[in-house]
């Protein structure tokens, strides 16, 4: 095993990323990454759990394999702690071990306490490799006063001393941690999430006429597909007729969210699986990110990129996206503030596609994939040399 120095990250690594669930940002962000580092000379693979996902993550899979010199690993993973974890643990030891890497590194929680574990007991063996963790939100939008909150913060004390560097996607994200775990001396950087330049391409042409809004994520409360629904209803009340909308992911609460559309009378609401973002976006001339937490959310960089008016709340790290124009987010959790928001786009649309036009070009040169890489590679750089 070669000894690395503080500038090594420059040099070919071998280098493994560790996380639990293969979807949504965070995928996309370790996805980004593996292309960028391969493309620097890195070998590279990926360890996470094979439960998760659906047809879309598959599709997902099979585009960045030819990256992954190292391979993919899928190991079922539980979410929550368990007694079998202890057995995971030791399959993903040997797993990870056999890959002989340089750096792990680790993507939220449950990824975290794995990866970092296993780096712990790959170096007490005598093998040199950087542990590095990046939360991503998951257990930070805990409230540090609950029980959980208590018990996720204080195992990330625990872990901190089994960490040699720390990557952040979002100021907010690096300023919760400092909060609710506590101010680490081990080295960090905050690397936005990046996207690509063919992102700002026009979007295709639709298939049919485009609906009033679209909401685009995960099916579950965090995001806030309920608060949309409810908005919807909302305009409906005060409009005399429901604006037309799609719905595009998956998700464990999918089915309640059919029966409360059903239940607020928009039966003709249009649910759709996960799907490639800049489809979703052709099908809509607006977007809204209803979330009620947030760390970095890729969705809001991507329909900027694409031109999309927007309604999005103020929560984790969109008021850094939006800059000087933050103050047109919305109250998380006001399914009331977010109808008004709404209906301002659809009432004065030259002036939606005005500010749309403006965003657009804010974020072009402020969140870049090549940025996120290099900024991340400082970080094993310093974990390396420490």
């Amino acid at each position: 095993m070669p000894q690395h120095a503080p500038g090594a990250a420059s040099r070919q690594l071998r280098i493994v990323h560790c996380f639990r669930s293969p979807v949504g940002g965070l995928f996309r962000h370790v996805r980004d990454l593996v292309r960028a580092q391969t493309a620097a000379g890195h070998e590279v693979g990926i360890v996470c759990d094979a439960s998760t996902g659906g047809a879309r993550e598959d599709e997902l899979f099979e585009e960045v394999l030819p990256f992954l010199r190292l391979g993919l690993q899928r190991i079922p993973m539980q979410r929550q702690i368990t007694p079998t974890d202890i057995t995971t643990l030791t399959r993903l030891y040997r797993r990870i071990g056999a890959l002989d890497p340089d750096v792990i590194h680790t993507h939220g929680a449950k990824g975290g306490v794995y990866g970092r574990a296993i780096g712990t007991l790959l170096r007490v063996s005598g093998k040199r490799v950087a542990r590095i963790y990046c939360p991503h939100g998951g257990s930070l939008h805990y409230d540090a006063r609950s029980t959980a909150g208590k018990i996720f913060f204080g195992l990330e004390r625990v872990m901190e001393w089994m960490t040699d560097g720390f990557v952040f996607v979002s100021r907010y994200e690096a300023e919760a941690f400092a909060a609710k775990v506590g101010i680490s001396q081990k080295p960090f950087r905050i690397a936005f999430n990046g996207i690509a330049d063919e992102e700002f391409e026009p979007l295709p042409e639709p298939r049919a006429p485009r609906a009033d809004f679209l909401y685009i994520g995960m099916m579950r409360d965090l995001k806030g597909p309920d608060l949309f629904i409810e908005a919807l209803a909302r305009l409906r009340d005060r409009r005399g007729v429901a604006p037309t909308a799609h719905l595009v992911g998956d998700g464990p609460d999918t089915e309640r969210y059919k029966a409360l559309a059903m239940r607020l009378g928009l039966g003709e609401l249009a649910f759709h699986p996960a799907m490639p973002a800049r489809r979703a976006f052709a099908m809509a001339k607006r977007i809204v990110v209803p979330s009620r937490a947030e760390s970095m959310p890729y969705i809001v960089l991507e329909a900027l990129a694409a031109g999309l008016p927007m309604v999005a709340t103020n929560v984790g790290g969109i008021p850094e996206i939006f800059g000087a124009a933050s103050d047109r987010l919305v109250p998380p959790g006001d399914p009331a503030a977010l109808a008004s928001a709404m209906e301002r786009l659809i009432d004065h649309p030259d002036e939606a596609a005005e500010e749309a036009a403006l965003l657009r070009g804010s974020i072009a040169d402020r969140f870049s994939i090549a940025a996120m890489a290099a900024t991340v590679d400082e970080v094993y750089t310093l974990a390396l040399g420490r």
